[in-house]
């Protein structure tokens, strides 16, 4: 092999398998050394330079200068070949790799090849791509040749080739339609502060603009709802509820709990709770299909949104100022001071930081870990309580009816299913009750048409799936 032959081949495997020279010259370097390895024997120390230049070969065994042209040409040549195309192979996988773990995140579109066993596999056009059957939005189906737009979850080596995972249920989806779809996004002028989702059913996102002219919610819905339409049609359905930013969370709350009317938000800073009054009428709207509006405004804030009536809350204030009371140790002036801060349960007093109940009561240390104590002690026993009295509940309702028989006739007895929470109902959490109470009645949902003025929806949520949530 002569050196301009060398300096082609070089030349030629950069281009196509686009492959960085160094990498090819050091691969043809490997594949000589260990060629020439088997002739001179392994023990000796072989090395073998090409100059990057000029494409000559040079080598040395025991530091003694080896024959270039036996180096190049008779020894092992079947056997370098196999190394260098070994090693391009590497190489390429290498480039592969790098270039799809760059693009981690983003947005990429294929055509489908075939689906098996529910996971799909995409061509991106230099690699073959898996959309698991987990990273499917719930519902949706694919067929052979069809265009599909997804994000680059996650890169892996796998012997020689590299596997590409995608996702359609990611939030960084969503993020990247908004950037594709609307162009104030793209320039900058308006952001993207924050996200929650649940695939297939309802997103929330909440957006800012830097420059006061221009209506962050507007831009992004568009003339007649054509921009926002696009997003929707091509996450299958899913409801999106633009959302109006603010650091203010007296602001940001109620603009993320929107089509519900809010009347108060009290800020409980220590628990990280947000407490949100509402009116009867509102209660069912707040919290949405099975919890949905709430989980994922919660979500979206980052604080623990708790939705109730000001009856509601009255009363569980006084039950936790008399709960608090039993506690020895706790006085009434402390009792008053942590329903204040949030605390409203036995459940929450156990998980109270002792520095801040020192410093709330003017507490020793030791009296402080007693109160924990209790209250941990406490809480295990609501817990308990309130599953007895659950699995009460479910045995009073499998308990059959005797039917009085009529002449003729065979008596019979029927028996009535476990009930269900209607929907929109939340169960309170017995667990962290102070007093053992009657089982609340869910209340269903109402049917109020989802509308506000800075919360753009749409519709298209499939409650099937959806999870049932405690408030």
């Amino acid at each position: 092999m002569n050196p301009g032959e060398m300096l082609r081949i070089v030349d030629a495997i950069h281009r196509d398998k686009n492959i960085d020279k160094e990498i090819v010259f050091q691969a043809i370097e490997a594949a000589l050394v260990s060629a020439t390895r088997k002739s001179y024997g392994e023990e000796n120390v072989i090395e073998i330079t090409i100059h990057r230049q000029e494409g000559t070969i040079s080598g040395t065994c025991n530091g003694s200068p080896l024959d270039p042209e036996e180096t190049a040409g008779r020894i092992g040549a079947q056997m370098a070949k196999q190394v260098i195309i070994q090693k391009i192979r590497e190489a390429e996988r290498d480039a592969l790799f790098n270039e799809y773990e760059e693009m981690t995140g983003d947005l990429v579109s294929g055509i489908i090849q075939r689906s098996d066993g529910g996971a799909t596999t995409v061509a991106l056009g230099n690699v073959e791509a898996l959309l698991p059957r987990s990273e499917q939005i719930p519902g949706e189906t694919h067929t052979a040749n069809e265009r599909v737009r997804a994000t680059v979850c996650e890169v892996r080596k796998q012997g020689s080739r590299v596997k590409v995972i995608l996702s359609r249920t990611r939030q960084q989806l969503v993020e990247r339609l908004f950037e594709q779809e609307i162009p104030e996004i793209q320039e900058g002028v308006i952001e993207i502060k924050a996200m929650s989702r649940e695939p297939g059913y309802r997103s929330k996102v909440a957006v800012y603009s830097s420059d006061q002219r221009i209506d962050c919610v507007g831009a992004c819905v568009g003339v007649r709802g054509n921009r926002i339409k696009n997003i929707v049609d091509e996450l299958a359905g899913e409801r999106i509820d633009i959302v109006r930013w603010s650091d203010d969370m007296q602001v940001l709350i109620p603009n993320a709990l929107q089509p519900a009317e809010v009347d108060e938000v009290i800020l409980c800073k220590m628990m990280g709770r947000a407490i949100v009054l509402v009116r009867e009428d509102q209660l069912s709207l707040a919290i949405g299909r099975r919890g949905q509006n709430v989980r994922l405004a919660s979500k979206l804030c980052g604080w623990d949104i708790e939705i109730m009536t000001r009856g509601e809350l009255e009363e569980q204030i006084d039950r936790a100022v008399a709960g608090f009371g039993k506690i020895e140790g706790v006085t009434d002036e402390l009792a008053e001071t942590l329903v204040g801060e949030g605390f409203l349960s036995y459940d929450d007093l156990s998980v109270i930081e002792p520095d801040d109940l020192m410093e709330m009561g003017g507490l020793t240390l030791e009296v402080t870990e007693a109160i924990v104590a209790q209250a941990e002690e406490m809480a295990a026993d609501a817990e308990v309580a309130a599953a007895d009295e659950r699995r009460r509940q479910r045995d009073k309702d499998r308990t059959p009816t005797e039917v009085p028989p009529v002449a003729g006739d065979v008596a019979v007895s029927t028996a009535s299913p476990d009930g269900e929470l209607s929907e929109g109902g939340v169960e309170a959490p017995a667990s962290t009750e102070l007093e053992t109470a009657e089982p609340e009645t869910a209340e269903p949902e109402t049917a109020e048409p989802e509308t506000a003025e800075d919360d753009i929806t749409h519709e298209g949520e499939n409650t099937g799936a959806d999870k049932q949530v405690e408030s």
